[in-house]
């Protein structure tokens, strides 16, 4: 048994690198054939790909009548994304300045980020995050939307005519849109073949079943949009980057939550076990906005920073739950 599952766990990490490579520069071609920044291009294909199983466990829970599963799911998930996948993109990005982030636009939207994180946990302070609420989160998803297209300098981009030249033909762009559904689909496929592994592994070496669900629930979510998000580093592609991480975390917080509050109603009697990571979740979220606001760029000691806060989180969920 332990031979398939190094056998899976080698398989995924191939295909993690196959569809990244796919992605990337289908994507950029794809942006430059639309005329499109690659933060809106990454945004619309990446991130909503990446929430694809966020909205599947939602589902699946709230037709279980257990939706505080899909709560807990996206509070993890979001989490890594503010730490893990923006501190592994900035370290491995190429050169001293760590990951830009001077854009009107990227700005602007590193501030709705941190407000669509924290709106699910003050929505549900009164221990329901009920159907008005799941209308409240979808809406809110819908206004960004619209706020990103309204104004055509915000998601266009002039790219250099040379470069145009090569992709102009329709044959090429339909040949870069497949690359990219095929690379999206062997990304997750890749990551629920990475979860599966890690999870017999833990379990055979006997790791705690908190320390299971912690790496397994969130470390697991955050794989596309992370391996992406390094990829796209090593690419000097950085609007990808914030495009694709933002978007997860505002996709999943509003379009994804909302739904499942939708089907069932969220209610939360007992808030201990999601406590440690609201309270870690606002705290990254606020910080994640503070360099991008006071820097205009997540460094590389900031990334640090922000992969220690998820490392403090582990040990202080392990030590708490044992206590």
């Amino acid at each position: 048994m332990i031979i398939f599952y190094i056998f899976i766990f080698l398989i995924s990490c191939f295909l993690l690198f196959l569809s990244g490579k796919w992605l990337i520069s289908a994507l950029v071609r794809i942006a430059q054939y639309l005329g499109w920044r690659e933060f809106v291009v990454a945004f619309i294909t990446v991130a909503f790909t990446a929430s694809l199983p966020n909205l599947f466990v939602g589902i699946t829970s709230a037709l279980h009548r257990i939706p505080e599963l899909a709560f807990g799911d996206i509070m993890g998930g979001n989490l890594a994304d503010l730490t893990i996948a923006i501190a592994l993109s900035a370290l491995f990005a190429k050169g001293l300045v760590g990951l830009p982030a001077e854009s009107k636009m990227v700005q602007t939207s590193a501030a709705f980020t941190m407000i669509i994180a924290i709106l699910p946990l003050l929505l549900i302070l009164d221990g329901t995050l009920g159907r008005g609420d799941g209308i409240i989160l979808i809406l809110i998803f819908c206004f960004y939307l619209f706020w990103l297209f309204s104004k055509k300098e915000r998601f266009t981009k002039i790219y250099n005519g040379e470069k145009l030249s090569i992709i102009k033909s329709f044959k090429v762009f339909i040949k870069d849109l497949s690359k990219i559904i095929f690379g999206l689909f062997f990304l997750l496929l890749a990551a629920e073949g990475i979860v599966e592994s890690a999870s017999y592994f833990s379990e055979s070496l006997n790791l705690p079943l908190v320390l299971i669900g912690i790496l397994v629930v969130g470390l697991g979510n955050a794989i596309p949009e992370t391996y992406f998000a390094i990829i796209a580093a090593r690419r000097a592609s950085n609007w990808m980057i914030l495009g694709a991480i933002m978007g997860s975390v505002i996709s999943a917080a509003t379009l994804v939550l909302g739904t499942v509050a939708l089907i069932c109603p969220i209610k939360i009697v007992d808030f201990s076990p999601f406590a440690i990571a609201r309270f870690f979740l606002i705290i990254v979220a606020m910080f994640f906005l503070f360099f991008v606001k006071t820097d205009l760029r997540i460094t590389k000691k900031e990334a640090l920073f922000l992969l220690g806060l998820y490392i403090v989180f582990l040990i202080t969920e392990i030590l708490m739950r044992n206590y």
